[in-house]
């Protein structure tokens, strides 16, 4: 019998940082105009979304035998603790308590929001699952970016203001670029493996070394966006209070972590995420006073 500790193990809580930041941003940006019940939906919908991906990942990767003897988070599916048919039902209850939470949103905001919401449900699902799993074919990151970087902070953000702003559409792309960085050092972790299995992501198209200078460009890109963001208002400028993490975090990569040193740099990176978010966050809130 699967344990609860081996539930929230398959998870995997150190990617949650990239379904949580996105949410915080785009509530700060909308300022006095927040709602913290709308605040509350969403983050029920970016981590539904989050957490259920990650089942269905395990169930797909797992029944493809792709996770076979894998460096990382438990596995339920590859390790045997579950079996296929118990995670598929926890990745469709994940995705289920997000759409609800999603239907809710757009029947108070605007039913558009119902075609990005069933767009983002098709993309979590058919990142490894399906006939044709985009995820096999070095587009995750790119997914990663749209849905976790893009849509996540600018749909929270328009749904407490009805509207969208330059700065908000900026800073999705610093939130996109590390969720994409963590994406990153996840297939850079598991490249050999992967490329073993036949499962062509990013990482195994690009090679190691390449890998390796995509996490750095993706994390200091982040850190750009913070400075063009000082053409609003000089706060944003509080942003950089990560860079000396992500120097460091940078600098280990570049210089060759592996296996259970990627994993911690994963960890790592999903604090700087939430960091930055704060920063980020806070320099919204002195805009706003």
């Amino acid at each position: 019998m699967t344990t609860r500790e081996q539930w929230i193990a398959g998870a995997r809580p150190k990617t949650l940082p990239a379904a949580i930041a996105p949410v915080l941003v785009g509530t700060a940006f909308a300022g006095y105009n927040a709602s913290l019940f709308n605040t509350f939906l969403a983050l029920v919908v970016a981590l539904g979304l989050q957490i259920g991906v990650n089942y269905a990942n395990d169930y797909s990767d797992g029944i493809k035998g792709t996770d076979n003897n894998r460096v990382g988070p438990m596995r339920l599916v590859g390790s045997g603790a579950a079996t296929p048919e118990a995670v598929k039902k926890a990745a469709f209850i994940s995705f289920g308590i997000a759409a609800l939470a999603g239907i809710y949103i757009s029947a108070n905001s605007s039913w558009l929001l119902l075609i990005v919401g069933a767009l983002a449900l098709l993309a979590a699902w058919t990142y490894t699952g399906g006939p044709k799993p985009y995820g096999y074919m070095a587009l995750g990151e790119v997914s990663v970016f749209t849905f976790f970087g893009v849509v996540a902070t600018v749909g929270t953000y328009f749904i407490h203001v009805d509207s969208v702003s330059r700065e908000v559409i900026l800073v999705s792309f610093a939130m996109g670029a590390i969720a994409c960085a963590i994406l990153v050092l996840n297939n850079l972790r598991d490249l050999e493996k992967d490329a073993a299995a036949n499962k062509r992501t990013l990482a195994v198209v690009m090679g190691d070394q390449s890998t390796r200078d995509l996490y750095k460009w993706l994390m200091f890109f982040a850190m750009v966006i913070a400075v063009a963001l000082s053409f609003f208002s000089f706060y944003y400028l509080l942003g950089l209070i990560a860079l000396p993490l992500v120097a460091k975090s940078v600098r280990a990569v570049s210089n060759g972590a592996s296996g259970p040193a990627l994993i911690q740099l994963l960890a790592n990176t999903g604090r700087i995420q939430i960091i930055y978010a704060v920063a980020l966050s806070l320099a919204a809130w002195l805009v706003a006073r």
